[in-house]
């Protein structure tokens, strides 16, 4: 196999701001897990583009997969280490280089450095939901993802994407610029392998999960308005809601509810770091993940669900329909009598809405990382 060199950018700048990984960083995860130890790291500190020696490489990467530890002072040793070197003036032609977190991708001079390098860039597109949907996503946002899928398209030898509705949507917007879509292969994205899940009920009550960074296409706010309706009508007996996610752009309303709602006090959590081994417990013991997105590019939480035997009440999304077929109860994003009667089964525990759903999920087989990564590999293979 050609030599793999591994954008981690986006990851090491996730470590270094001591922020919990994301569906994004876990994938880049699972890319470092998976060619680690062949591959050579890149990755851009401030003013500082590091090509890493494959000795300190793995020392990296063994860091980065591993989300306790602080990679500060491990960053801070390139200078004075010989088992790092600068290497952006040697040329690696032939290799391939993998951007699994869009890091760079709308800045001209990042096309620039990568050819400087000689190599063939592998772009993994996550989703286009800036240009789709931008009154989801911070200021600005538009602008630059729009300017990430134009160099996708002008200067990447292969794309990735983590569904097939990823990879129309790329191809719709190729359409639009008059620009060829590189050769591309949709790869689906297996769930994080948690811990295995401690037997005792974090919550002693019936409740859900919600699972996300807290922002508004994630529509948290929905929820809110509906525990705040339960509560008001079924007292101690309302189910718990926990969300898990740290506090993202542009959510002040749903800030508010947490920060100032007294009604929603002892029966919404709100988790804004969470272990992995303490998010397999409150998603094994609980009622259902609730999804009600209204946009994703795939929606990890839901695979990660469906893998432990979670039932999911999830939105009407495309992109769930191709990965979890009819196993979830599919509601509109804005439909809220719906999701609270859906909500209201499912905390019953033999209500016939759960069983339904086990029957469907009981043939479910989840993405497989080696699966993606065979045919990522196909891919590398056909550009060889």
């Amino acid at each position: 196999m050609s030599e793999v060199l591994l954008d981690v950018t986006r990851l090491c700048g996730r470590f270094l701001n001591k922020r919990i990984p994301t569906g994004v960083d876990r994938v880049s995860q699972a890319y470092v897990q998976h060619f680690g130890n062949h591959a050579r790291a890149v990755f851009k500190i401030g003013n500082y583009n590091m090509v890493v020696s494959r000795s300190g490489s793995l020392k990296l990467f063994d860091s980065l997969l591993n989300n306790t530890i602080d990679i500060a002072p491990l960053i801070g040793r390139l200078h004075h280490c010989d088992c790092f070197s600068a290497l952006w003036g040697h040329n690696f032609a032939g290799s391939f280089l993998f951007n699994m977190g869009h890091s760079g991708l709308d800045q001209n001079a990042y096309q620039a450095r990568l050819k400087k390098l000689g190599v063939r860039p592998l772009i993994l597109v996550h989703d286009l939901i800036p240009l789709s949907h931008p009154e989801y996503c911070r200021p600005g946002e538009m602008d630059r993802h729009l300017s990430r899928m134009n160099n996708v398209l002008r200067f990447a030898s292969g794309v990735i994407t983590n569904s097939q509705i990823t990879l129309d949507d790329l191809g719709g917007f190729a359409q639009k610029t008059a620009l060829p879509i590189p050769p591309s292969v949709a790869a689906p994205l297996a769930a994080a392998k948690l811990p295995r899940p401690s037997s005792t009920r974090p919550v002693l009550h019936p409740y859900f999960v919600v699972l996300g960074t807290i922002e508004p296409r994630k529509n948290h706010l929905l929820l809110l308005h509906i525990w705040r309706k339960l509560i008001a009508r079924l007292g101690e007996k309302a189910p718990r809601l926990v969300i898990i996610g740290q506090r993202g752009w542009e959510c002040e309303n749903v800030v508010d509810f947490l920060d100032r709602c007294e009604s929603l006090r002892g029966y919404v959590m709100e988790l804004s770091t969470c272990s992995d081994a303490d998010l397999s417990t409150y998603l094994y013991h609980c009622q259902a993940l609730l999804f009600p997105s209204f946009a994703e590019g795939y929606g990890m939480p839901l695979m990660e669900a469906l893998t432990f035997g979670v039932p999911v009440i999830a939105s009407e999304l495309p992109v769930f329909r191709e990965i979890a077929g009819s196993i979830p109860d599919y509601l509109d994003p804005l439909d809220s009598i719906g999701w609270m009667m859906r909500i209201e089964a499912y905390a019953q525990v033999t209500h016939p809405y759960r069983t339904a759903q086990a029957d469907r999920r009981s043939n479910f087989e989840p993405p497989t990382w080696s699966r993606h990564f065979q045919l990522v590999e196909e891919l590398m293979e056909r550009l060889s």
